[in-house]
């Protein structure tokens, strides 16, 4: 059974910076790519931050210079370390695992909200 479990979102004011944490289990997780998707209410899903297997990053325009994306091979796990938080920022943030020919897994989301 695949399961993606996120943790660290939770609320934080604007200036500030979570990190994010997504541990698979029932993958081969080094061979996937791993990304971070968003949704804010209202909104569609969108992709965040993305990183091969080989470690190549990629990043959105809207978070370039403060999110970083990183993965942990040998503890199955891919990070978003989130840093000069913005009020737009605040959304479910999504783990999702890709690779061909097979289907995408997603976790279950974590809530992130940047307030005064």
């Amino acid at each position: 059974q695949v399961q993606l479990v996120e943790s660290g979102g939770g609320l934080v004011q604007p200036g500030g910076s979570l990190r994010l944490s997504c541990t698979t289990s029932g993958i081969i997780f080094r061979i996937y790519t791993m990304g971070w998707y968003r949704q804010a209410p209202g909104k569609q899903r969108e992709l965040v931050a993305s990183i091969t297997s080989s470690g190549t990053t990629n990043n959105v325009a809207a978070v370039a210079g403060r999110f970083t994306i990183s993965r942990d091979n040998a503890k199955n796990t891919v990070f978003l370390q989130m840093n000069s938080l913005l009020p737009e920022d605040t959304a479910v943030y999504y783990c999702n695992a890709k690779f061909p020919t097979k289907p995408d897994y997603w976790g279950q989301g974590t809530q992130v909200t940047v307030s005064s």
